[in-house]
């Protein structure tokens, strides 16, 4: 295949030349991201953290923990769902809606390959989400 190889409407949806591509894209996102994440805690470790008798250094430094933290949160459940991404590349469920079984499209899955709904499904679960959270 091509480097410069980009999915077509015009050729069969989610044909092999399809799965490929995506599941390079979602491999190499995985893999930039645990490479990220070890060269970070890497840092972390050569960077010592000294324990400062001011409060506002040490308020400053839990925020920073607690923004890292929740960064750290949010990149394993991202991993998690590239992860169920590839499965479903495995399984031939990928590239459609789980709600109702449509084509995702290759625009959306290109611009968010983890993506699990059709545009208009998606919309549908933020509108729900909306109604609960007022």
């Amino acid at each position: 295949m091509p480097k410069k190889y980009t999915p077509s409407e015009k050729e069969k949806y989610m044909c092999e030349k399809h799965k490929v591509f995506f599941k390079k894209k979602l491999v190499d996102w995985k893999n930039e991201i645990v490479e990220l994440n070890s060269k970070g805690l890497y840092l972390k470790d050569i960077d010592h953290e000294i324990s400062s008798p001011d409060v506002v250094d040490q308020a400053s430094s839990q925020t920073e923990k607690n923004v890292e933290m929740r960064t750290l949160n949010r990149q394993i459940k991202l991993l998690s769902k590239i992860e169920k991404a590839i499965k479903r590349i495995q399984d031939n469920t990928y590239g459609y809606c789980e709600e109702t079984g449509e084509e995702i499209g290759l625009k959306r899955l290109i611009a968010r390959p983890i993506a699990t709904l059709s545009i208009e499904a998606q919309e549908k679960h933020e509108k729900n989400e909306k109604v609960f959270a007022d």
